[in-house]
């Protein structure tokens, strides 16, 4: 049996996580629409042998959004050029359920997948929104409510993987001495008629070499977790507390049987913002230059950005969050739920809190190659994780300093690849290929066409 190894995913945003980021001296300008920094953070990640090249996405920007996601590429158009510059590295995009039609969709990841050579994912979300902007971007009074997004969901992924099985895999015969393109038994129409959406199909676009995309998500509420149960391949977490990581793992796990399903064919991926440097002093410097050039009034507009109906010009970063009535909203129902309690908890600053939300590095997270890697050991090893989504406070020298620095490390504990073993995503992740859920056994059209 194939010993279990750390699953890595790379989060690619302009110069990184941290709001302040990109004020930084080295920090390139532009990046989140220069093309050529893209391929280069995509190359260094499968340079470190990752799993998956990951990009975001968000379909609303106020003033008081993160600088990284105020003028930046879509991302599935990212994807396929991403694919042209390397040649392993999966590349996994958001997309909405709740602001695309499945047709339209299925034929974007499918086509990504393709160009690819078998490598594209598709991050399935129902688009968090604590504002409500979103739906005013598409036509709507206001976003729709949380568990009808979910709702909505579970009948928008079973179209689109239905239409991913359009067509068999040999359906395209191209042979030139009968003049038969196809073979029409290997065609099939999804005539999906539901509550939401009714689609004939078929696509317009065959299986890729690996079958389908693969299906990655991220909700971590009941409805979220249900869903990802039934239908998620790789699922992204962001809990920083180890016990409340290993108890969501659990909780996640013990769903799949209920869907005929295994452990292993799901992997839970934990968010990590590292910050590393070959001193404990030199890693703390860096996080300090950070909180440095964080203005106070980005932190908090950052905060209302993210949080939603709350007026924060009458506080500081300074304020006790205890202070702040944080009304349950529309978003993500786990980030408010894991807030709530860290509140009541720790009674953070405003300015703490900030810090967790935004993605800044855990205080074991902050410190030289071998501390980073014994904490990503420890939750790999203890049950909390399957590998990690790297979240990098600064790129590209953080992802730079995690492949050259960290990964050796793991490597040498025979914790991670020291090489890709196949060419596909579904390949670097140990899953399988789906079979086509149409097909059947049938005369080959040869047979037809003899009479």
């Amino acid at each position: 049996m194939t010993k279990r190894q750390i699953h890595l995913s790379a989060y690619l945003v302009g110069t990184g996580i941290h709001v302040a980021s990109w004020r930084l001296p080295a920090a390139p300008k532009n990046a989140s629409i220069d093309l050529e920094y893209y391929k280069r953070l995509a190359q260094t990640a499968e340079r470190g042998k990752f799993d998956i090249a990951f990009i975001a996405d968000s379909l609303a920007v106020n003033e008081d959004s993160h600088p990284n996601i105020l003028n930046r590429f879509e991302p599935t158009t990212l994807l396929a050029a991403l694919a042209g510059a390397t040649s392993k590295i999966g590349l996994v995009a958001t997309a909405s359920t709740t602001y695309h039609e499945p047709y339209n969709l299925a034929r974007l990841f499918a086509s990504v997948d393709h160009i690819s050579g078998g490598r594209a994912g598709w991050n399935m979300v129902t688009t968090g929104d604590a504002t409500g902007e979103t739906g005013r971007n598409f036509s709507r009074e206001a976003h729709v409510e949380h568990d009808h997004r979910y709702e909505r969901a579970e009948e928008f992924i079973d179209v689109v993987q239905g239409l991913w099985d359009s067509w068999e895999d040999d359906a395209f015969v191209q042979d030139k001495e009968t003049g038969v393109f196809f073979d029409p038994t290997k065609m099939h129409r999804l005539d999906y008629k539901g509550k939401y959406y009714s689609v004939q199909g078929p696509l317009n676009i065959g299986r890729s070499k690996q079958g389908q995309p693969v299906i990655v998500q991220a909700g971590a509420s009941e409805p979220g977790q249900r869903l990802a149960a039934r239908t998620a391949e790789v699922v992204f977490s962001h809990v920083k507390d180890f016990a409340r990581a290993k108890a969501f793992y659990q909780s996640l796990k013990s769903r799949l049987p209920a869907y005929g399903r295994t452990p292993d064919e799901l992997h839970i991926l934990q968010g990590i913002s590292p910050i590393i440097a070959d001193t404990q002093e030199e890693a703390d410097a860096i996080h300090r230059q950070l909180q440095d050039l964080l203005l106070p009034e980005q932190g908090l507009r950052f905060l209302s950005g993210y949080l939603g109906k709350v007026d924060f010009r009458k506080y500081t970063l300074d304020t006790p969050a205890a202070e702040v009535d944080f009304p349950k909203d529309n978003g993500i129902q786990s980030h408010f739920e894991w807030m709530t309690e860290l509140i009541r908890k720790k009674n953070p600053t405003l300015r703490e809190l900030y810090t967790l939300l935004e993605g800044g590095a855990n205080r074991e997270l902050i410190g030289t190659p071998v501390q980073i890697a014994n904490v990503l050991e420890k939750w790999f090893t203890e049950g909390a994780a399957d590998g990690f989504m790297f979240i990098a406070p600064i790129l590209p020298q953080g992802l730079e300093a995690f492949v050259d620095k960290v990964i050796p490390i793991l490597q040498d504990r025979g914790l991670y690849r020291k090489d890709y073993e196949g060419d596909t995503l579904r390949d670097h992740l140990g899953l399988r290929k789906p079979e086509n859920r149409f097909a059947r056994q049938s005369l080959p059209w040869t047979q037809l066409t003899q009479g």
